[in-house]
């Protein structure tokens, strides 16, 4: 029981690891919707202080990250972001990440760099800076990622598995949406694999 937990654990940490090298190594592409994942990725909703989520085949499964706030609705400093499971494969569980994908895949370093701002990097590949700060439009918090020379408002992460080995599975693409902050238009940024 433990191995076939640790399987699963260990092809979705290696799963994203891969997805996040590929992110500083090939250039990104708009708009391109060829070879779309079979599955029917549910959107999270109800959330109310949601940053980004990520999604990523071989299920329907999503990683929310979520502004975390004190009593009074200040930025937790020592962890400004709530990293967790919506199990939507287990009747829509939220649940957390377990030690290895907290350490190794999905889980996050922060650093504060001025008030209300925290430069966010993922554990799997910290050469990719992800910026969480409060909009001046919308007195929000987001996050902002430059993604092919374009400032953007992550909202979704979407990596695209087909098939492979239990140590190397197959990344096709991975997709990045959210807002064009220049031009305050929805984008879609797709790197292939």
């Amino acid at each position: 029981m433990t191995t076939m937990i640790f399987t699963k654990i260990s092809r979705s940490c290696l799963a994203f690891f891969i997805f996040m090298l590929t992110v500083l190594t090939v250039n990104a592409q708009t708009a391109d919707r060829s070879n779309p994942s079979p599955l029917r990725f549910p959107a999270p909703k109800g959330i109310k202080n949601q940053l980004f989520y990520l999604q990523r085949d071989p299920n329907t499964n999503t990683i929310i990250y979520e502004l975390n706030l004190d009593a009074k609705g200040e930025v937790n400093k020592s962890e400004p972001i709530l990293v967790y499971w919506l199990r939507y494969d287990d009747n829509g569980e939220k649940k957390d990440l377990s030690y290895i994908q907290r350490k190794f895949a999905y889980g996050i370093q922060t650093k504060e760099l001025a008030k209300d701002q925290y430069e966010i990097r993922f554990v799997s590949h910290k050469k990719i800076p992800m910026y969480l700060m409060k909009s001046k439009e919308d007195q929000r918090f987001h996050v902002y990622v430059t993604v092919n020379n374009k400032k953007m408002e992550l909202s979704k992460i979407f990596v695209r598995i087909e098939g492979g080995s239990f140590w190397l599975p197959n990344v096709k693409y991975v997709e990045l949406t959210g807002i064009n902050t220049a031009a305050d238009t929805p984008v879609v940024e797709r790197i292939k694999v």
